[in-house]
Parts: C-alpha cells; structure tokens; sequence
C-alpha cells in the first residue's frame, strides 16, 4: 500500500463524460449519474482500508446529499488482475453488503481515471450542477480512526454548500487512501 494525497481543487474545471459498466448490469454516462444540484464522483477500491474505515459514513452522507438534489457514483479504476478482491464479482458483493445509494462502476480500461487525475482511493470530486468542479477533498477529518462527534465532515459540508450556492469552499483538505493500482 502507497499513501497517496490527491491535490487541492481545480475550481471550474469540467467534469469528463463516460459510459461504464455499473454493478446492477446498466451502462451509466455521466449525465445519467449527475444530480439536480450537483454530482458527486468517487474514486474507490475494495482492498484499500482506508476505504474500508469510511464505507458507513460514505453511505450515511451519500443518503444525505440525494436529500438534497446531489446524485452520488463511485468508480473502481483498479486493476484487478493484480488485486482481485476489486474484481467486478466482488464489487457487487461491497455494493450490496453496504446497500451503496449509488452506481458503482468499473474502469476497466483505466481511461476514466487518467482524465479525472484520480490518483487515490478514496479520491472524491465534487461538481456544481454545471458539471464545474468545486470540491476535491477528504470525507472527513477522522481518517481511519473512528469518527466522533467532533468529527468535520468536510464532504458533506462542502457538497451541502456546492447544492445551495453552486460553489465549494476555498479551504479544502487533502483525501489521503492507497493509490490507484494501474496496469
């Protein structure tokens, strides 16, 4: 496992299309995953713990943004050949063992990405309701340790923001996760 860090928001810059493969046997673009007030795209593993300390959490505010008109998709860019437990069965076996509230789908060609400069799982971008990007940061400020009350929940605070003004906030955190297994 590389620690890895993805950098600070590029504000504005547009969101990539895609058609990939989702664990429910659709085919997903990115217009039928973005949201009335925003979209929510996620970069995640299987294998990587620091994922495993957040999948309760990323489910609990994920529910939370639908509430307010932010459409949530996780993406799995990894290689599975050389890490199978993010093969495509057993993405479908974290999907429905967490009841994820979104699309889960696989990058099997790594292009996705490569154009979002994913480099980290988790690694989170959150864009406006015109596809501008407005968040690029952590979940939370509480890692893999167990959150607590005191706990900043730094994406959801910025998603909740993006939904009610069209912009995030110009203080963001660094997600930090393993980085992103290429071929």
């Amino acid at each position: 496992m590389i620690l890895m860090e993805s950098p600070i928001c590029d504000f504005g810059k547009k969101a990539f299309d895609f058609k990939l493969a989702g664990v429910d046997g659709k085919e997903w673009t990115l217009a039928d995953c973005a949201g009335e007030n925003g979209t929510l795209i996620m970069f995640l593993s299987n294998h990587c713990p620091y994922v495993k300390a957040i999948q309760t959490r990323l489910v609990e505010d994920t529910l939370q943004l639908l509430d307010l008109g932010i459409n949530s998709v996780a993406v799995m860019s990894n290689d599975a050949s050389e890490y199978p437990e993010d093969s495509f069965e057993n993405m479908k076996k974290v999907s429905e063992n967490y009841n994820y509230p979104f699309p889960f789908l696989y990058d099997e060609t790594q292009e996705i990405a490569k154009a979002y400069n994913a480099i980290c799982t988790p690694d989170f971008f959150g864009y406006n309701s015109s596809l501008e990007l407005q968040y690029r940061g952590r979940l939370d400020n509480s890692g893999m340790k167990v959150p607590t009350i005191e706990s900043k929940r730094d994406l959801l605070e910025a998603m909740t923001e993006v939904a009610k003004t069209g912009s995030g906030p110009r203080e963001q955190f660094n997600s930090i996760g393993c980085s992103i297994k290429w071929k």
